[in-house]
C-alpha cells in the first residue's frame, strides 16, 4: 500500500497540470493566469526517474541522420547502440541538437528535455549509453516549462523540462553501491534493496512533479538507508506494509515531507515505523534529518 498525502493523482494530472503550470517558464518565478493582477506562480519542479530517449522529430532529421549512419562502421551493433555512436561524435552534435529528447516513465512518454544549457546537450548524448536492457535508469531534476507546441517534436504535446542534471546508471550498479550492513549476506542485500527500488519506481504515478514524490525519488536514488532499514525488517521477519509521504510539521517557508516506512511484523499484528525528513523547496531536494523510528501522534 501506498500513501501520498492521502491525494489519488492520476498521471496525465501530475504530467499536465492545470493552465496556471502550462503557463510555466525557466524563470524564478512565473506569470498566474488564474491569480490576482501582478500575482506570480512559484517554479515547478521535476525530478523523475525513467528512460532518456531520442526520437526524430521530422522525417528531414531522419533522413539526413540515415545518410551521415552510412559513413559509420556499425556492423555487430545494435539500433540504438548505432544512434549513440553517430550522435556522439564530435562532427554530428548538429543532429543531436536537432533530435527530440524524451523521458519515458513506465513507457509513456512523460516530458520532451531541453538542456538548460547548451554545452548539457552532453548530458543527453551519454543517456543513450549502454541502453541495453529495462535495468537502465535515468534521473533527471530540472524546471518543468509549459506543453510543447505539436510542432517541435512530432506531434507529441507533452510538458516541456529545462534540465539542469541528469543522472544514468543501471539499478544493478545502484545496489552495489550502496553500502551493505555488516553480518548481511551480499546476495540477500542486493535482493531487497532492488525489491524496495522497484517498489517506489512501480506506485501509482509517480511522474517525479509532485512535492511527495520528488522527495521519495530523492530518497531512492541518494539515501542508502532506507534500503538498510527494509534489509533489516525482512531479517526480522517482517515486511514493507506501506509508505506514507506527508507534509512535515517542520514546514513553515519550506516545503519539508516526512516520508514514512511502515514494517508489519510476519507473525503478530505489531507494526513498526521508521522516517526520514526532505526539503523539497528548490529544484535540488535534500535531506532534514536522518532515518529514525516514528511514533503516531
Amino acid at each position: 500500500m501506498i500513501v501520498v498525502s492521502g491525494r489519488t493523482v492520476s498521471m496525465e494530472q501530475e504530467r499536465t497540470g492545470d493552465q496556471s503550470e502550462d503557463q510555466a517558464t525557466v524563470n524564478d518565478h512565473t506569470p498566474c493566469p488564474n491569480c490576482a493582477q501582478g500575482t506570480v506562480a512559484p517554479r515547478s519542479y521535476i525530478y523523475a526517474i525513467g528512460r532518456v530517449e531520442a526520437r526524430f522529430p521530422r522525417l528531414s532529421v531522419e533522413k539526413e541522420f540515415a545518410q551521415v549512419r552510412r559513413s559509420s562502421e556499425t556492423a555487430k551493433l545494435t539500433d540504438d547502440e548505432v544512434l549513440y555512436q553517430v550522435l556522439s561524435q564530435r562532427q554530428n552534435r548538429y543532429l543531436a541538437r536537432q533530435m527530440c529528447w524524451i523521458l519515458s516513465i513506465e513507457r509513456q512518454d512523460t516530458y520532451l528535455l531541453q538542456p538548460r544549457d547548451p554545452s548539457d546537450l552532453e548530458l543527453f548524448v551519454e543517456a543513450l549509453r549502454h541502453k541495453t536492457d529495462s535495468g537502465d535508469i535515468d534521473a533527471i531534476i530540472g524546471v518543468r516549462g509549459p506543453i510543447a507546441p505539436p510542432d517541435v517534436c512530432n506531434g507529441l504535446m507533452l510538458p516541456i523540462v529545462f534540465v539542469s542534471q541528469i543522472y544514468s546508471f543501471d539499478v544493478e550498479s545502484l545496489i552495489k553501491s550502496i553500502p551493505r550492513p555488516p553480518k548481511v549476506v551480499e546476495k540477500d542485500f542486493a535482493k531487497n534493496a532492488d525489491r524496495l527500488f522497484k517498489h517506489i519506481m512501480q506506485m501509482a504515478d509517480n511522474a517525479g512533479a509532485m512535492d511527495e514524490h520528488r522527495a521519495l525519488n530523492y530518497l531512492a536514488l541518494r539515501y542508502p538507508r532506507i534500503y538498510e532499514e527494509t534489509t533489516r525488517a525482512f531479517d526480522e521477519d517482517s515486511s514493507l506494509s506501506a509508505i506514507d509521504v506527508r507534509a512535515s510539521r517542520l514546514s513553515g517557508n519550506r516545503r519539508i515531507f516526512d516520508v514514512i516506512f511502515s514494517y508489519a511484523s510476519r507473525k503478530t499484528d505489531s507494526t513498526r515505523k521508521a522516517f526520514v525528513r526532505v526539503d523539497v523547496t528548490d529544484e535540488f531536494p535534500f535531506l532534514v534529518s536522518p532515518l529514525t523510528e516514528y511514533y503516531d501522534r
